[in-house]
């Protein structure tokens, strides 16, 4: 089975992904880490080097490769890895399961707002602005989101409560 867990960033993917896979004892991947250690340097870094029409097209390209590679898998994107190219009629095509991890913009701002230092595309913006720029970009990228075979309201849920129902969900 591939399962594919998408949503914006501190939606949870990474932490309900790896609990997941030792519940289900599958293997799991964070596909940010598998791009840095392919390229053996980190996301922020290929972004500066390399710019991100290159990175989107690497994103690309490992998705697929993981996808292809594996047979039971449970693969964390990135926020934005659904939202360019191919990568969600790719996820839909070769996955069993895509569960898109839904959060509210305030409970988004709540967890970004605590980790701002180590997230690229926020650690700039005033907490004040931070819930007009994640209800923007969210605005953008939900209709990726939706495409999910699964929608998962995770608001108000520990992360237990979060992978015991998409247990249901499989």
């Amino acid at each position: 089975m591939k399962i594919v867990l998408v949503g914006y960033m501190a939606s949870g993917k990474s932490t309900v992904g790896r609990l997941l896979a030792s519940h289900l004892q599958m293997q799991f991947i964070d596909l940010d880490d598998y791009i840095e250690a392919d390229q053996k340097k980190s996301i922020k870094n290929i972004f500066s080097e390399k710019g991100e029409i290159f990175f989107r097209k690497l994103e690309h390209q490992m998705l697929k490769e993981v996808l292809e590679k594996e047979e039971s898998i449970i693969i964390s994107t990135g926020g934005g890895t659904p939202c360019y190219g191919t990568n969600m009629a790719t996820i839909l095509e070769q996955a069993d399961a895509s569960i898109y991890l839904d959060l509210s913009i305030p409970n988004l701002v709540n967890r970004i707002s605590k980790e701002k230092v180590n997230r690229p595309l926020v650690k700039n913006i005033p907490d004040s602005e931070l819930p007009e720029f994640i209800g923007k970009h969210l605005f953008e990228r939900r209709p990726y989101y939706l495409q999910s075979k699964h929608i998962l309201d995770c608001n108000d849920k520990d992360v237990e409560t979060v992978v015991d129902e998409i247990k249901e969900l499989l």
